[in-house]
């Protein structure tokens, strides 16, 4: 069975369009586009109960501009 795996972004710009989003695998960092970049979540330690269930809790620790 291949589950889906999701986690909770926190912190980085608060205009981010989701909050709970899939992740590549346990543990593995998170990219996600926005505005012409990309930012950057790290997995941590904690988890949060969300209307989804309990999901782990990824920390922006930065941001990535595209060239152009």
């Amino acid at each position: 069975m291949n589950e889906t795996i999701q986690a909770v972004l926190e912190g980085g710009p608060s205009e981010l369009p989701e909050r709970i989003v899939q992740v590549p695998a346990p543990g593995e960092d998170v990219k996600v586009p926005f505005r012409g970049g990309y930012e950057h979540f790290r997995a941590t330690m904690r988890q949060q109960d969300t209307e989804r269930g309990t999901l782990p809790v990824y920390e922006w620790w930065e941001r990535t501009e595209l060239p152009g």
